[in-house]
């Protein structure tokens, strides 16, 4: 089954210019933080470690890929769960060492938990 099977959802792809990839700070393990917001609502939904090679996949396909420090291998959000993220917008901060991306979240959510969003369990308030 292809892609364009699976899901009704369209894909949009990105480049990573020269220029861009020059201003990502990875970290002294290859890797950067990258968020995961839902473009709809704001909603922050998780955040996973890319390296340069999930970062490129990423945008090249429009879906989040990501790097699983535990496993040492390389994860399309999804495709197991069937949870799938697709890139609407991706941004870079001021220092390039966090990256943001905006996404139309498919099927029940991010967490694999359960929940929808990775951002679930609030710290308790003090007493005033």
């Amino acid at each position: 089954m292809s892609e364009t099977d699976k899901t009704s959802i369209p894909h949009t792809s990105f480049i990573l210019s020269d220029e861009v990839a020059e201003k990502i700070t990875y970290n002294n393990d290859g890797l950067v933080p990258a968020i995961i917001q839902e473009k709809g609502t704001g909603q922050v939904l998780m955040m996973a470690w890319m390296n340069k090679e999930s970062l490129e996949r990423s945008l090249a396909t429009g879906r989040t890929w990501f790097w699983s420090r535990s496993r040492k291998e390389y994860w399309c959000k999804g495709e197991t769960s069937g949870d799938r993220q697709y890139i609407r917008e991706g941004f870079y901060d001021c220092d390039g060492d966090t990256l943001l991306f905006k996404v139309d979240q498919e099927g029940n959510g991010a967490c694999h938990t359960g929940e929808y969003s990775c951002f679930f369990s609030p710290f308790d308030k003090g007493d005033d």
